[in-house]
């Protein structure tokens, strides 16, 4: 699935491998990550980050859509493969100005596919630092093999309408510093993956990873 999305971004703006450095491939935690960076021309930096371990019984795979050219919200989208489960969260974080597109359109497919399981039932998601970036065009489902078509065509339908969306021309250095603010909030106060570097690499050696493969901030 991360390989479709990656050629819908392609196809409308061009993308440029980048650099990661030594980041191409390492171990944390028993897992295998693999990671891939681009330009892509007119939009701004996309990532990819692929996960394996527990003998093949876990795949994570985690792409980031981080504007710098257009004023559209940042884009991340993780899906992980479990023990017989398959988890789809895809968030928007609001990193935009003043100006902000319209986001009816994502409202629109978040109803279309609401008969999907949720990952959480109301009112049962935890809270998190983020939830007030956090916009509520966010989507997260969590079902077994028997979602997963449903699921990938959700992710293609989604990631096709963001890339769809009008939004103006943005300050490239004003836009990263508000990227900026949301990875500095990962890497000081905590997620998922963010976490499980920490304790391996710890924080410097994480902030590398975060900033300068996946959001593209340094």
């Amino acid at each position: 699935m991360t390989d479709k999305i990656l050629e819908l971004i392609d196809k409308k703006y061009a993308l440029v491998p980048k650099s990661v450095g030594d980041f191409k491939t390492f171990r944390a935690k028993g897992m295998t990550f693999v990671c891939e960076a681009f330009y892509a021309e007119g939009l701004g930096h996309v990532s990819v980050m692929r996960a394996k371990g527990f003998f093949g019984l876990m795949k994570m795979d985690t792409l980031v859509i981080a504007p710098t050219q257009k004023d559209l919200p940042l884009l991340s989208y993780d899906r992980i493969y479990a023990m017989g489960n398959d988890t789809l969260i895809i968030e928007l974080y609001d990193t935009m100005g003043e100006n902000k597109p319209e986001l009816t359109s994502m409202d629109a497919l978040k109803a279309k596919y609401a008969h999907l399981p949720e990952r959480f039932a109301e009112g049962e998601e935890p809270a998190h630092w983020y939830d007030g970036i956090r916009l509520p065009q966010t989507t997260s489902k969590k079902g077994k093999k028997g979602n997963t078509a449903d699921f990938d065509a959700y992710t293609l339908d989604y990631v096709s309408a963001y890339l769809a969306l009008d939004a103006d021309a943005c300050d490239k250095d004003l836009k990263i510093a508000r990227t900026e603010i949301y990875a500095t909030g990962l890497i000081t106060q905590g997620g998922p993956a963010t976490d499980v570097f920490k304790q391996e690499f710890g924080e410097e050696k994480t902030g590398e990873i975060i900033r300068g493969v996946l959001f593209g901030t340094k």
